[in-house]
């Protein structure tokens, strides 16, 4: 039996190298993707000793001479991949009227365009295979968020993207879901704490409160979900949003 490949970008610390960890225990072989390859090696050397298989690739995602050259490279290493998660993403976070141009489009670029530019390389492979899952990160800020009027567009795009992906490539076997996550902990949240002058801590309490299940996420909670998306037995599941948030999103 030929071994899965996947493809996880942003994929050298937190949600992305949670998920890149869960796929190789399900068996598949990972390429963990991200802007400097050397940082992805923590990623790759839990996965190897674990005894899965993991490659590192440094490819900036909105660069589409890098993303042709890193799937390429995956292709001829690992295996053509049939497996993609696009997690990569960035935040620039700041009021409308303070937010500047590049900010705009830095959150864009990483986000869309850098889903978009993936997902085109790769689907190729997945056709190729009549095989294939796609899983998009989006997040509860697609639903509004003060501050963020990037990285909220960026992730409502991702959603109209994935349904789109879905319509399209689904008679080629190929499924497309995405992750909308809710609070999770990861060095972006401790960040966005600091800056509000709070112990991160004090804040994982305070936004537990307010969460149903009355905790907050970790990157295994969306690692878990992905490996359920991205399984065999997902197959009649696609177009989907999956709000793991702790409690109902609309």
């Amino acid at each position: 039996m030929t071994r899965t490949t996947a493809i996880v970008t942003g994929a050298a610390r937190g949600i992305g190298a949670a998920v890149a960890a869960q796929l190789a225990a399900d068996g598949m072989a990972v390429a963990v993707l991200d802007l400097d390859e050397s940082a992805c090696k923590t990623t790759v050397d839990a996965i190897i000793a674990a005894g899965g298989t993991a490659l590192a690739v440094g490819a900036d995602v909105s660069d589409e001479a890098a993303v042709a050259a890193a799937v390429e490279r995956v292709a001829a290493e690992l295996g053509a991949p049939t497996v993609l998660v696009n997690n990569a993403g960035i935040i620039r976070d700041n009021l409308l009227f303070k937010m500047t141009t590049e900010d705009w489009d830095a959150v864009m670029n990483v986000h869309l365009r850098g889903a978009f530019l993936m997902t085109r390389a790769v689907q190729q492979h997945m056709v190729g295979a009549g095989f294939g899952r796609i899983v998009n990160l989006s997040s509860t800020s697609a639903l509004g968020n003060r501050g963020q009027a990037n990285y909220a567009a960026a992730k409502a795009g991702m959603q109209g993207f994935t349904k789109t992906l879905a319509i399209e490539l689904g008679r080629f076997g190929v499924t497309a879901n995405a992750i909308a996550p809710g609070f999770i902990e990861t060095e972006m949240t401790a960040a966005t704490a600091a800056r509000m002058g709070m112990d991160f801590e004090e804040f994982k309490r305070v936004t537990a409160e307010q969460i149903p299940v009355n905790r907050t996420g970790t990157p295994q909670d969306i690692a878990n979900t992905a490996s359920f998306l991205v399984s065999a037995g997902a197959g009649f599941v696609s177009g989907q949003i999956i709000y793991v948030a702790g409690g109902p999103k609309d």
